[in-house]
């Protein structure tokens, strides 16, 4: 896993039992899934907003500032939220790892297939 990803798995876990008042982060812990859940909604929209700007401004460049905080919120309020429900970030990279190299389309049809 990436060292940027233990770390601040590390520390997540450190701030879902600290004080509210004391961490933002630890304040999403207290308000639980729901507002773990809403914030979460919150930074998809507004990721989703950065792109769509980018793209009505004719630039597809993928540098743009506003889209990469956007998708650093996103991704840090997701671990939040893997946190939150016991998962550790490195079950995730594994599940990509294991997807790597497989078709969108194979994917989506085996676990279609598992689910039936």
């Amino acid at each position: 896993m990436s060292s940027i990803i233990d770390t601040l798995s590390q520390v997540l876990g450190e701030r879902r039992t600290a004080s509210p008042e004391s961490s933002y982060t630890a304040s999403l812990f207290a308000g639980g899934l729901s507002a773990i859940s809403a914030k979460l909604h919150e930074e998809l929209e507004e990721f989703i907003e950065a792109a769509e700007n980018l793209e009505s401004a004719g630039n597809s460049q993928g540098t743009d500032a506003a889209l990469i905080h956007e998708a650093a919120d996103l991704w840090f309020h997701s671990m939040v939220l893997l946190t939150h429900c016991g998962a550790s970030p490195a079950l995730v990279l594994d599940e990509l790892e294991q997807r790597f190299g497989t078709s969108g389309h194979e994917e989506k049809r085996l676990r279609t297939t598992e689910n039936t």
